[in-house]
């Protein structure tokens, strides 16, 4: 035999060898640390087979962690759509609770631009939806950021959601002095020529002399349920001097600053067709408000939630948070899997906060949402997925083919060389685990 028939064949042993070390995989090795586990309800396992269709052996306590990666999660048209679980969203969360066939639990949050409730209420709405347990500290709506306002202002006016729901979320947060359109509307009914209250909103509106009251700031804390009453108040509001309603400014650049959860101009609902979202109802308030001050006045307006930076920026410290407190790890992950169904908000996001932190934020698009298929995105992600469990899997094998290119490197190329070659362009990570539902983008496809 040559020699270089022998080393062909040492290598493919090794590849082997990595692919049986694959299979037997050793949980305490290092890419793993064990923890505490919060339980998951029993789930439908009808969905179709994923990476992960063998159920652990493991008891909760017992399964090791994933400590070098996690994952964050969109909601409407990622994991629920129309007030429905998305079935395969269903087994994804049984996959990163632990029942899977590596016996793994990997971290995970949720980051939705909606609201319009507290944080528990929306955990155990989702809780019942997707069939597990998920905690408040590991799920951000799109105005959680705006509880570091709480100090900053006095008196504000908050617009959006259901009843008194929004007052009650704003008033958790630590604001102290919270209005709301059924305040105005109750004080002066002429307000709103179009908009009644009902018996309830009226006895759930608070007496206030607008007259007296000074209004600091607006926050548009989830989507309006009375678009042509709410931009009417806003709109009185912009045009006041310094946030009295009973005093209309002259120049027209005097209101208060307004904040945004979130700046989705559609959405993914029950409908065939996205609907209408709250980027939709800011860029009416913007348009009238220059119409109405023929282009002369000025408004003070802000945007939370994706593709905020910042809003990514508070995921990235809640998920340390979330990891120290719920599984005792302390470094930062190296990679977070961020997967969302918008590329205006989702994708962007995720693409510019992974130019600015240090570790790396892998954008994932699902299929199940916003996004239509075969369509060019506006914004890249790294691949495109049919569903959530298709995401899921796609991370988790990539992450194992992680382990599997370093192993192959230490074995075949040897420590020294292994040192200088610093990627991993000489091997075909997709030959080693091949992927199905994945289409990776242009320029990723050796980077996956």
């Amino acid at each position: 035999m040559s020699s270089q028939t022998q080393q062909d064949a040492a290598y493919f042993q090794q590849v082997a060898d990595a692919r049986q070390e694959l299979d037997n995989m050793n949980l305490g090795t290092p890419e793993f640390s064990s923890g505490s586990s919060s339980p998951s309800l029993d789930a439908d396992d009808s969905v179709r087979g994923s990476v992960a269709s063998l159920e652990s052996p493991f008891t909760p306590s017992q399964q090791p962690v994933a400590d070098s990666f996690v994952y964050a999660f969109d909601i409407d048209g990622v994991l629920v759509r129309g007030g429905k679980a998305i079935p395969e969203a269903i087994q994804a969360m049984k996959v990163l609770n632990g029942e899977n066939e590596y016996g793994i639990r990997v971290p995970h949050i949720f980051l939705t631009n909606g609201g319009g409730k507290t944080e528990e209420e929306r955990c155990g709405d989702l809780s019942r939806q997707l069939e597990c347990d998920i905690k408040p500290g590991q799920f951000i709506c799109g105005h959680t950021p705006m509880r570091e306002m709480a100090e900053r202002y006095n008196t504000v006016l908050v617009i959006g959601g259901e009843g008194e729901k929004c007052r009650q979320v704003a008033e958790g947060y630590g604001f102290k002095d919270v209005v709301t359109p059924g305040d105005i509307i109750k004080h002066n009914a002429a307000t709103t020529p179009f908009r009644k209250l009902t018996p309830k909103e009226h006895a759930d509106s608070r007496e206030r002399d607008f007259d007296e009251v000074v209004i600091d700031a607006v926050f548009v804390f989830a989507d309006s349920r009375d678009w042509a009453g709410d931009i009417q108040i806003m709109l009185d509001v912009a045009m006041s001097q310094g946030g009295r309603l009973g005093q209309r400014s002259t120049t027209f650049d005097q209101g208060p600053p307004f904040y945004f959860s979130h700046n989705d101009v559609v959405w993914s609902a029950a409908h065939e067709h996205v609907r209408l979202g709250m980027g939709a109802l800011r860029r009416m308030f913007e348009v009238t408000f220059k119409d109405l001050t023929g282009g002369k006045g000025k408004l003070h307006t802000h945007a939370f939630g994706k593709p905020q930076v910042s809003t990514f920026e508070f995921a990235s410290r809640l998920m340390s948070q979330w990891r120290n407190t719920e599984h005792g790890l302390v470094a930062p992950p190296e990679t977070v899997y961020f997967v969302g169904d918008t590329p205006e908000s989702d994708i962007r996001g995720t693409n510019a906060v992974n130019e600015k932190a240090p570790n790396d934020w892998y954008s994932i698009l699902v299929k199940t949402g916003v996004y239509e298929d075969g369509t060019e995105p506006a914004y890249k992600p790294r691949v495109i997925v049919n569903n959530v469990l298709d995401a899921v899997n796609h991370g988790i094998q990539r992450e194992l083919r992680k382990k599997v290119v370093h192993s192959l490197k230490n074995d075949v190329l040897g420590a020294a060389k292994c040192i200088e070659a610093q990627d991993t362009s000489a091997i075909d990570l997709d030959e080693l685990v091949p992927q199905q539902g994945t289409q990776l983008m242009p320029g990723d496809a050796m980077a996956a």
